[in-house]
């Protein structure tokens, strides 16, 4: 199963600055934005709180890393082909 992710961090004045770490969250399956976002690592954040990122910047919330899903191994292919 692939699970989507965002990336995001409060904006600035909804925390104080050493608290406005990134992180992780599972992109919600809805076209309609959810009430809240809830991150790996609990913590929930409201409509205009986050600041969302298209790439990993500044520091990253040590829970969300450990929490966050990894992708699952792949298979061999048969006959102990492999791509490239």
């Amino acid at each position: 199963m692939t699970v989507r992710l965002l990336l995001g961090r409060p904006r600035p004045g909804v925390v104080g600055e050493t608290r406005r770490v990134v992180h992780v969250f599972e992109a919600p399956s809805q076209n309609t934005p959810p009430d809240r976002l809830t991150a790996f690592c609990s913590a929930s954040f409201g409509p205009g709180e986050l600041e969302l990122l298209d790439r990993p910047l500044g520091m990253p919330c040590e829970s969300c890393l450990r929490l966050t899903p990894t992708p699952e191994p792949q298979l061999p292919l048969p006959n102990g082909s492999s791509e490239t």
